[in-house]
């Protein structure tokens, strides 16, 4: 499963600033805090109604009616370490997981032991849609950081959402975005160049960031090189090269994972060329 229109680029509607959206740790889920204490059992509950991503997340434009039942149904909150996996390939599908705090990528593996980057989740977005199919996931799920989702059981959020037409409704547009998604990949990998498949990328992840109340010029790459080349279809060698021609050419610049946007315009420019 990708990321929804991953490479759309147009504006979005900003979430409400909040310091504690990212980079939660086990003593403090929210990333708020500073002093260590043991986390109980029932702080796990999540309340999609007062959650700061509710406006980014499943449950947009639901009364505060609707929003309740959705609070009874999500039934957890789950901590996934740096590294660690929230499902691999072939995992039975039970439940949904929408990104709380943290990083994710998702990957494919090929018959001869290659991995295929597949999609990049941040918070606010869901994971797990690729195994409504078949009742097994397609994919890796891997936390690119210390990370926390929502477990959304999937057979109860069938039944909430027959008797909530709302829900059913932004889960159809969920799905609806995942379609799209495909047509932009498709996009990106046929007939981009290089230039052009890490220009659109950049603008993407700084658009998505910046709706969750973050810099639209700045920002820490949470996944390596490699990574993003074989999320691009690009040699990791070209996509060093072409971070170096980025900032050479002044519409980067580059501290190793700090990333900062000189020249969005320029940026743009090349991005809508491809398109024409």
């Amino acid at each position: 499963m990708l990321n929804p229109t991953p490479i759309s680029i147009e504006p979005q509607q900003r979430a409400d600033r909040n310091p504690c959206v990212h980079g939660g740790t086990a003593s403090h889920p929210d990333g708020c805090g500073s002093q260590s204490r043991p986390m109980r059992l029932d702080s796990f509950k999540v309340a999609c109604s007062s959650c700061n991503l509710r406006e980014l997340c499943l449950p947009v434009g639901l009364t505060q009616t609707q929003l309740n039942h959705l609070d009874d149904l999500v039934a957890s909150r789950r901590m996934v370490k740096r590294g660690e996996a929230l499902f691999h390939t072939g995992d039975p599908f039970r439940s949904l997981y929408a990104v709380r705090t943290g990083f994710f990528k998702t990957r494919i593996s090929a018959e001869d032991g290659r991995d295929q980057v597949t999609g990049f989740q941040m918070a606010g977005e869901l994971l797990g849609l690729d195994g409504i199919s078949t009742d097994r996931h397609a994919c890796d799920a891997i936390a690119l950081e210390d990370s926390q989702v929502c477990v959304i059981p999937y057979s109860q959020l069938e039944d909430l959402s027959r008797e909530v037409s709302d829900l059913q409704h932004q889960f159809h547009k969920i799905m609806s975005r995942e379609i799209v998604r495909d047509h932009g990949v498709m996009l990106l990998l046929g007939s981009m160049r290089a230039e052009e498949r890490l220009a659109a990328f950049l603008l993407n992840l700084t658009q998505r960031l910046h709706a969750r109340g973050f810099s639209a010029s700045a920002l820490v790459l949470r996944m390596t090189r490699e990574e993003i080349g074989s999320y691009l279809g690009l040699k990791l060698e070209t996509v060093s090269r072409t971070f170096s021609k980025f900032q050479e050419e002044g519409f980067l610049e580059v501290k190793q994972r700090d990333i900062r946007i000189m020249d969005e315009a320029g940026l743009r420019a090349l991005v809508n060329n491809a398109r024409c």
